[in-house]
């Protein structure tokens, strides 16, 4: 049987920033989501040319390559954040599964901070 990540011309490999870019606009679609990552953080990581990307997300991928995300992220002011922090979670698993088709473990997301809406 062949590897799904194998093909007849070679090895298919998902790079952790591509995960992390997937789950981070996944989560950015989330109505009641302001940001992911914190605001000092990703300050940081412009002044120091870090890629952005990473910025508030953790990647893990184990041995039988099963992934696990840790994301953080800024919940809008007025909207119930446990019910934001699920509906991430979910919208990360599929398009995790539609974009990449691999297997994730785990989904954390912690939650930064709460923030009103800018005007």
């Amino acid at each position: 049987m062949k590897d799904k990540n194998q093909t007849d011309l070679g090895a298919i490999k998902i790079h952790k920033q591509v995960i992390a870019s997937v789950a981070k606009h996944a989560a950015l679609e989330v109505e009641g989501v302001k940001t992911v990552g914190k605001k000092f953080e990703m300050f940081i990581h412009e002044i120091l040319g870090i890629e952005k990307i990473l910025s508030g997300i953790k990647i893990d991928i184990e041995k039988n390559e099963d992934v696990k995300i840790e994301i953080g992220i800024i919940v809008k002011y007025g909207h119930k954040v446990s019910e934001v922090a699920s509906n991430v979670q979910d919208n990360i698993l599929k398009m995790a599964e539609k974009m990449l088709d691999i297997n994730l473990k785990e989904v954390n997301v912690n939650i930064l901070g709460i923030e009103k809406e800018d005007k």
